[in-house]
């Protein structure tokens, strides 16, 4: 009897646990492209392309092994343009004796998928996904009563795996983290490698037809596409990070340059997160690298952290504290999200050239995420869930499993200190430190106050003098707040009215956030 085996687009991988014990006479493999899933959040046309496409080529891959798949396209008429709507049709297609899927890697679809077989009278076998070095259930043995800090939990992973560990158990380099040499900024001569980008083949030029007819509403341009679209593609742009960039990368790691998108950076997160590559994989080759003598440790080591520990950290504090977790606001921040977000319009240069790179590329780096567009979020006081959900859209590699988290945790810190011991909140020396950015804006980084000061110069002061209650007991924000002291009542007050003035400017919350903010496609016709 047939065995329905479902996958999503994220569990684009031949080992993914759904096709195990795979009988290509009986069973048949469900993908299925739907529009709610496009929309549920306004997702970058660049981020649709390249799932649908991955999608394509992954679903011929599997075919051309003699594995029967029944691949339903966003434009057949008969889609439903639903998971559980492709479900049933498939289920009174195939009369199938089972449902097999890998689990989800967002609790709104666990939600919809466990209901699954009470609604369809079916057994529903959902199976772990191990692609990641640890499971959902083995994150939470190890958290279970413990102030959840991800270096502690790093140097576990580390430990249990051997990744960059001595034969003896010790940390190589004798040191576990090498953070302190990876925040170095550019030099201005210095000569940045790129990303390699593939051209679209037709199955790529189709999908991207179909996504500039449905999606161009969305945030975010389709031109220039060179994402890989297969695991040969996403194996080729790695092996070119690994001759380009990993040497370098470590130092520049949390560098800024004007004009350059992606200095050092890898760019394979959206492969990772859809499945065309593996962690471990990934983790295993990069060692081997410094082994070899071709990349130096601290490259080595800070490159392995992102994916070793963040990666697999934040994972796990998602599925512990799901599904209350989305809904936290520790900090009690209540402002809109400022409509430039979603246009670019902004006189600060260091943010219009992350938005604008966004927008082009539908990726940016770690330090633009965290420093530049959460950090503003963070100093304004904006709503948790907008700046999640405006995340959530317009990253090509933003799965909710690994985007809540590190904008809710780690960026906004509104999970109340779960993710880290304090908020990452900076002024604009920190911007100006790591980037040459400043000396393209119309805002002085060296003025404290008045409107021609660096908006984030008072906002930052704002924001420790408005969360001293709930702050001003932080040990690690204690040198701050001793500043903070020392500072006159007329500066305090010029503080407060600057960053009262700048709110009132971007967070308004009239209509033109309504209007610049992308609306979602209109519905597929019947």
């Amino acid at each position: 009897m047939t065995t329905l085996r479902y996958l999503f687009a994220d569990h684009l991988s031949r080992g993914v646990a759904a096709l195990r014990d795979l009988d290509p006479a009986s069973d048949v493999v469900l993908m299925t492209e739907v529009a709610a899933e496009c929309t549920y959040v306004p997702h970058h046309p660049k981020k649709i392309a390249f799932l649908l496409s991955a999608m394509r080529h992954f679903a011929a891959e599997l075919a051309a092994e003699g594995i029967r798949v029944e691949y339903v396209r966003l434009d057949d008429p008969a889609n439903s343009q639903s998971f559980s709507g492709e479900i049933r049709r498939a289920v009174a297609r195939h009369r199938p004796r089972r449902i097999v899927l890998t689990e989800p890697g967002e609790w709104r679809v666990l939600e919809e998928v466990g209901r699954w077989s009470a609604e369809l009278g079916l057994p529903v076998e959902i199976r772990d996904d191990d692609r990641f070095f640890l499971s959902r259930r083995a994150f939470a043995d190890w958290a279970r009563g413990k102030r959840l800090r991800m270096e502690n939990f790093y140097r576990w992973m580390r430990a249990r795996t051997g990744i960059l560990m001595t034969p003896a158990g010790e940390p190589e380099g004798g040191r576990w983290n090498f953070d302190a040499e990876n925040r170095k900024r550019a030099p201005d001569d210095l000569v940045f490698p790129r990303p390699l980008r593939f051209p679209p083949d037709p199955v790529t030029t189709e999908v991207l037809d179909l996504v500039r007819s449905r999606f161009s509403g969305h945030f975010g341009s389709l031109e220039g596409f060179g994402f890989a679209v297969t695991r040969s593609q996403a194996l080729a742009a790695f092996d070119h990070f690994l001759a380009t960039g990993l040497a370098r990368f470590g130092d520049y790691q949390d560098a800024m340059r004007a004009g350059e998108a992606w200095l050092f950076h890898s760019a394979l997160s959206p492969y990772l997160n859809a499945g065309l590559l593996l962690p471990e994989e990934v983790c295993r080759r990069v060692e081997a690298e410094w082994r070899a003598g071709r990349a130096p440790l601290n490259s080595v080591e800070g490159f392995i952290r992102q994916i070793l520990g963040w990666r697999e950290y934040v994972r796990g504090v998602y599925w512990t504290f799901m599904p209350d977790y989305a809904q936290r606001n520790a900090l009690g921040a209540d402002r809109p999200l400022p409509s430039f977000y979603w246009t670019g319009r902004t006189d600060m240069a260091c943010v219009r050239q992350a938005i604008e790179q966004t927008r082009r590329e539908a990726l940016s780096h770690h330090i633009q995420r965290l420093m530049i567009t959460g950090n503003l979020a963070l100093l304004l006081g904006v709503r948790p869930a907008e700046l999640c959900e405006w995340y959530l859209a317009v990253y090509a590699d933003a799965f909710e499993w690994v985007e809540l988290p590190n904008t809710l945790g780690m960026a906004l810190h509104a999970d109340g200190g779960i993710m880290g011991s304090k908020p990452y909140a900076a002024s604009g020396a920190y911007v100006d430190r790591m980037s040459d950015l400043c000396r393209q804006c119309r805002f002085d980084v060296r003025q404290k106050n008045g409107p021609e000061a660096c908006p984030f110069n008072y906002l930052y002061w704002d924001f420790l003098i408005a969360q001293r209650a709930r702050l001003g007991k932080n040990p690690r924000l204690a040198q701050a707040y001793r500043t903070l002291d020392r500072f006159p009542p007329e500066r305090i007050a010029r503080i407060r009215a600057d960053a009262a003035r700048f709110r009132a400017e971007v967070c308004s919350g009239d209509t033109t956030a309504s209007l610049t903010r992308p609306q979602p496609a209109p519905p597929l016709p019947p």
